[in-house]
């Protein structure tokens, strides 16, 4: 490798780095933000948030590998610029494509890296993520209790408390229901105060109370029941301090079985997915085809007398539908349009209920061929941002994190807005999945060819100066600056 290679190479790989561990951290904010409802207050452990943020990562790296592409081929080559390295080098007569021919085997590696990343690594992760999202949406929320309101998230028991103390965690005036016989209010408990925590291992909640009572009614035999010589026994125990145990169960994470999860369009690879979208092909092309035929049998050629129609019969005469049903009887006639009424409607809703369901399996169809052009067109993405940054920074001679920054945020979003609504379109069945996921791409890239052909050229088109003078050619400001600064000559004035 040739040191201009090594230069190039060692000046590329920083920024890349750089931008790409800030952009994972700004997705990774973002997914926190967007989940953070189903994840406060569940009680989570520390592994388990760390498994999380693990899959999580994985799931926004095709992501975010283009947009570090942009950002950082616009900072080294802009910096480049900026210090006058690129004019040293093009003074030594090596050409601007030579300069990047080294980043440019880089970044095809990482596009190809990309895409086994995203068949390989990216069904796993999404598969682990799915199962524990669906764990934590089914996990019972970590107990609170909240003064004035009926508790009963402890199987078998309602908690009731006046107030609670902010700071000390004091609770005055608590009831507690006990309806673990499932015979009705049976066990109740009063206190004037006291404290309530969960134990380390969450299996247990230590209730200390002060002051108080417990009342327990006997239940009594069925047979004494259903009669009147009933007692009602009861028993009533005061205490100045009490200590009760309640187990708590479902608030643990429980861990649901993969195989759920499996068949998902995102926990599928390319071969996978190419062999569910093959089949869901062939299911819509059996449907459609069984119900034309059966739509031609039985409602557009049916005999309503059973008579074979022998389709190698050569008809040899004509007839005049309209003068046979004018000869026939009224009543017949009636029959005849009520019947063909009937079996029109019949048609209709056999064909609007089909339909349906053949639009229904279309965008299920399309969920797996959006996921199949996703693994490729991310990739070709940073090929595609690659050659807009690196031309764009050998243009604008701006590095650092400023300038940069704001380019690249630019296109990116245009890039995102035009790939979800390409998608959008590919869900509902106007846009085939190619020219959904790929007419991003196909729009960014003649922008990438004609930066790299004016960089290449040395062109100006980013330098101010240039707009101002063309402005200025173009409205004659030029000419009128010059009639307006002509010398007048002088006359002599007599006093």
């Amino acid at each position: 490798m040739k040191r201009l290679h090594r230069l190039v190479l060692k000046t590329y790989l920083g920024p890349l780095l750089l931008t790409f561990f800030i952009v994972m951290f700004i997705l990774l904010m973002q997914f926190l933000w967007k989940y953070i409802d189903d994840l406060v207050g569940k009680g989570l452990s520390a592994d388990v948030i760390a498994e999380l943020l693990l899959y999580a990562s994985a799931g926004l790296v095709p992501m975010a590998l283009p947009l570090s592409t942009l950002l950082a081929s616009l900072m080294t080559m802009g910096g480049m610029g900026e210090n006058n390295e690129l004019l040293a080098m093009k003074s030594a007569g090596i050409s601007l494509p030579r300069i990047m021919r080294p980043i440019v085997y880089l970044t095809l590696v990482i596009s190809i890296g990309a895409f086994f990343f995203s068949d390989r690594v990216l069904p796993y992760t999404n598969l682990k993520i799915s199962t524990l999202f669906w764990d934590l949406k089914q996990q019972r929320p970590e107990l609170q209790i909240k003064p004035g309101v009926f508790n009963y998230d402890i199987e078998g028991y309602v908690i009731k408390v006046d107030r609670k103390d902010p700071r000390s965690g004091l609770m005055h005036n608590i009831l507690i229901y006990d309806h673990r016989s499932k015979e009705g209010n049976l066990v109740v408990t009063l206190a004037d105060s006291g404290y309530m925590y969960v134990t380390n291992d969450e299996k247990y909640m230590v209730v200390n109370l002060f002051h108080g009572s417990t009342y327990e009614e006997m239940l009594e035999s069925r047979q004494l029941r259903r009669t009147k010589s009933q007692k009602f026994p009861a028993r009533r125990n005061t205490f100045d301090e009490q200590t009760i145990l309640l187990e708590l169960e479902g608030f643990e994470l429980q861990r649901t079985s993969e195989e759920l999860f499996k068949g998902s369009y995102r926990a599928l690879n390319l071969q996978q997915l190419q062999q569910v979208s093959d089949s869901i092909h062939r299911e819509i092309s059996m449907r459609r085809e069984g119900f034309e035929q059966s739509l031609k049998t039985t409602t557009l050629i049916a005999s309503p007398y059973g008579v074979a129609i022998d389709t190698m019969h050569k008809i040899a005469y004509t007839l005049n539908f309209d003068s046979l049903f004018n000869s026939l009887p009224i009543q017949n006639r009636h029959s005849i349009a009520s019947r063909a009424l009937a079996n029109a409607r019949h048609a209709k809703n056999q064909v609007t209920s089909t339909s349906s369901e053949l639009q229904s399996r279309g965008k299920f169809l399309a969920r797996y061929r959006i996921e199949t052009h996703r693994k490729f067109s991310l990739s070709f993405a940073c090929l595609v941002f690659f050659f807009i940054g690196a031309p764009l920074g050998a243009i604008i001679r701006k590095g650092g994190l400023g300038m940069p920054v704001v380019v690249s945020v630019l296109f990116f979003v245009v890039y995102y807005v035009i790939s979800l609504t390409g998608e959008k379109f590919v869900r509902e069945l106007i846009w085939s999945p190619a020219m959904g996921m790929w007419v991003s791409s196909f729009i960014l890239l003649p922008l990438g060819v004609f930066l790299s052909y004016k960089a290449t050229r040395d062109s100006v088109i980013m330098n101010a100066d240039f707009y101002v003078e063309a402005a200025k050619k173009v409205l004659g400001i030029t000419r009128i600056a010059k009639y307006f600064t002509k010398k007048t000559p002088k006359t002599n004035r007599t006093p």
